[in-house]
């Protein structure tokens, strides 16, 4: 294994003692019959500096479209583990060669009331980087390297509100800074940054409203 950055250490050590409770209040309950899944939270050393992989879904899916989200989905019965899905699922939804990338930690287990999934997050260091982009465009809009420093930017943190009266931590991302990280996977950054003493204060009263394609509400 190749040493690590400095910056990545302390998000890999945090990583590795953080507890369910601290990273999300939705754990899978005793005796869930929640299923199993995995998603991968890729650190590289991109153009812009430190960063992390993230994929923005297809408008036009029935479910969650346009949503930004690290790559990930289902354990299937052929993964050895929640380490191989979330590669495995890497490698199909943008390209990433597995044998580039040091896993460093699996986060605790985390729960999707909606969609009853038990989700795994995997940590890992783009050791040796590859070319990555769209594979499937039916699943995939777009493939995001989005930089550290602009996910820690106040000026990019915002409060998104959702119809139903649900609200998160969210963050502005793209090189327009008009595409929204939200839910799950926003609480997800939000919380392992917050742990490792990463985060800025930010206005949490500046809120955001999803866009309509988020919604799965058609604008003709």
């Amino acid at each position: 294994m190749s040493d690590l950055p400095d910056w990545l250490v302390p998000i890999r050590d945090g990583a590795r003692t953080i507890r369910g409770e601290e990273l999300s209040r939705f754990l899978p309950p005793p005796g869930s019959d929640a299923r199993p899944g995995a998603v991968l939270m890729l650190f590289g050393e991109g153009p812009a500096g430190p960063d992390l992989l993230f994929t923005e879904r297809a408008h036009d899916m029935r479910s969650h479209p346009g949503q930004i989200s690290f790559p990930g989905g289902s354990i299937d019965a052929g993964d050895e583990s929640p380490v191989a899905a979330a590669l495995r699922e890497a490698q199909e939804e943008t390209g990433l060669d597995p044998a580039g990338v040091e896993v460093l930690a699996s986060l605790p287990q985390l729960w999707l009331p909606p969609s009853n999934f038990a989700v795994t997050p995997v940590l890992g260091w783009w050791r040796e980087e590859c070319r990555v982009g769209v594979v499937d465009p039916a699943e995939v809009h777009a493939v995001l390297r989005v930089p550290l420093e602009e996910l820690l930017d106040p000026a990019h943190r915002v409060t998104v509100t959702h119809p139903g009266g649900y609200s998160s931590p969210g963050f502005l991302i793209g090189p327009d800074k008009d595409l929204i990280l939200w839910g799950f996977t926003a609480g997800l950054v939000n919380q392992l940054f917050e742990h490792v003493g990463l985060t800025r204060p930010w206005d949490t009263s500046v809120r955001r409203t999803l866009p309509s394609y988020m919604l799965g509400v058609r604008e003709d």
